[in-house]
């Protein structure tokens, strides 16, 4: 059962990072994620596989076990190269980090890039959300949910991120603290933190924020991760009637934390348009055809109030 078990295992991780054949008369786009085990990155696969049979296209679904495994997924960059597909389709885990490997592979095949920027020229094409606006955005439904509570938007935030140098948590980020700076001067910055990308240490973060500021009104959670940790911690500690919360994305976790008020708001993004585009420009790009150089696939904020509506619920429950 061991012998089986450590099969299946060595297995499992060869197909993860080698390079893969298919048959010649098929183009095959690799999409590279951050961290397969998310519903986040499962909605950006869907969205990709759904491409792959409507294009007829083979589409390899790769990706680390965690976003903080940024040698992992260099690792499968240089192998999903060496299987010499029609084009890749990548998110990088880390901006600096991934900079050099996807100018190599762009070399060697057009590198179409999704969600996070990288230190890079070498994209053909970059599809995102604009980062900064969700940013801002988040910032409008925060001070709006503490001013629901409190009859203005005054007093004591916070923001969690969920690792440093990510593209888009940096874009968040400074979308975020520009939008307070220049529309709620009555709403404070007192943290600004990095977890380690695990829900666990956001919910530690947010536990020790809400203890140590009894006066705190806000928390500004830039992703789904630290959205879930921060969320669980709210309701643990009974504050969702002093502290609002705004996230960033969703899953059934977060939308039930919406829908029973101790999450204020969340910033959903299109990943499964992410996924399906992302493969079709890919397409477009490996056959000569001009493509844009980039693309935003749109953010939307997401209440108790307007979670019913028919674009809402397109965002909260995508196929997967």
């Amino acid at each position: 059962m061991k012998k089986i078990l450590a099969a299946t295992i060595l297995s499992s991780l060869f197909l993860a990072t080698s390079p893969v054949a298919f048959a010649a008369d098929q183009p095959v786009i690799p999409v590279i994620v951050k961290d397969t085990t998310s519903s986040y990155w499962q909605v950006v696969l869907a969205g990709a596989r759904k491409a792959g049979k409507d294009l007829g296209v083979k589409v390899p679904e790769l990706g680390a076990q965690s976003e903080s495994d940024i040698n992992g997924q260099i690792s499968i960059l240089e192998n999903a190269v060496a299987g010499k597909p029609a084009a890749i389709v990548i998110a990088p885990t880390q901006s600096d980090a991934l900079g050099a490997p996807i100018d190599e592979a762009a070399k060697k095949v057009k590198i179409i890039g999704i969600d996070s920027s990288a230190k890079t020229k070498a994209f053909t094409s970059f599809l995102t959300t604009d980062n900064e606006a969700g940013g801002r955005i988040a910032a409008d439904g925060l001070a709006a949910a503490i001013a629901a509570k409190y009859g203005k938007a005054e007093g004591k935030v916070a923001l969690i991120s969920s690792l440093p140098g990510v593209g888009s948590l940096e874009a968040r980020k400074k979308g975020f603290k520009d939008q307070l700076a220049a529309k709620y001067p009555g709403l404070t910055l007192i943290a600004d933190k990095y977890a380690d990308g695990q829900a666990a240490t956001g919910l530690s973060m947010a536990s020790d924020l809400v203890s140590a500021n009894p006066d705190l009104r806000g928390i500004f959670a830039s992703n789904l991760i630290m959205a879930q940790g921060v969320g669980q911690s709210i309701a643990e500690n009974k504050a969702g009637g002093k502290v609002s919360v705004v996230g960033f994305d969703s899953d059934d976790k977060t939308v039930a934390l919406l829908k029973d008020g101790t999450i204020s708001a969340l910033i959903a993004q299109d990943p499964f348009r992410m996924g399906y585009d992302g493969v079709k420009t890919a397409l477009a790009a490996s056959k000569g055809e001009k493509v844009e150089a980039n693309i935003d696939t749109g953010a939307n904020l997401i209440t108790k109030e307007n979670m019913g509506g028919e674009r809402a619920q397109a965002l909260l429950n995508p196929p997967k």
